[in-house]
């Protein structure tokens, strides 16, 4: 799950890049706030391979939006004007919107996290067919 991870990281960055190339205004301003939910998701799943796609998806929304309440007060705008780092991560002013496109980017994660798990689970027997039972499975020789 990890490199999947690590390779969702690079793909969301490169798409908030992209999608700043492209577009303008709050085309790329929110579709940007919601891929930030999405790096974040990615970064918990490579962190915490284990959690379930519901747990890291909150987990990002929950850091986005306390990043995003953090803004009402002057410390990330203090910091943005001396970092650069400091002003993609923590941004610099509170806006109300970017709480409901943080949770559009969640989503977003949920699902593709969601759909990783399931591709990777294996597929169960069918009904009566456990390798405990010592019957070969359906249509087998």
């Amino acid at each position: 799950m990890r490199p999947a991870a690590a390779a969702a990281a690079v793909v969301t960055v490169g798409a908030g890049l992209g999608l700043r190339a492209v577009a303008a205004g709050s085309v790329a301003k929110y579709g940007g706030d919601a891929l930030y939910t999405v790096l974040l998701v990615a970064l918990v799943v490579l962190v915490a391979p284990r959690w379930t796609p519901l747990r890291a998806a909150g987990t990002a929304l929950a850091a986005s939006w306390a990043i995003e309440l953090f803004q009402l007060s002057s410390l990330p705008a203090e910091l943005s004007r001396h970092s650069v780092a400091a002003r993609l991560v923590l941004g610099s002013t509170f806006n109300a919107p970017d709480l409901f496109w943080y949770v559009v980017g969640a989503a977003g994660g949920w699902l593709l996290h969601t759909a990783m798990v399931a591709e990777r689970r294996p597929e169960a027997p069918p009904a009566g067919d456990s390798p405990h039972t010592g019957r070969a499975p359906r249509g087998s020789l």
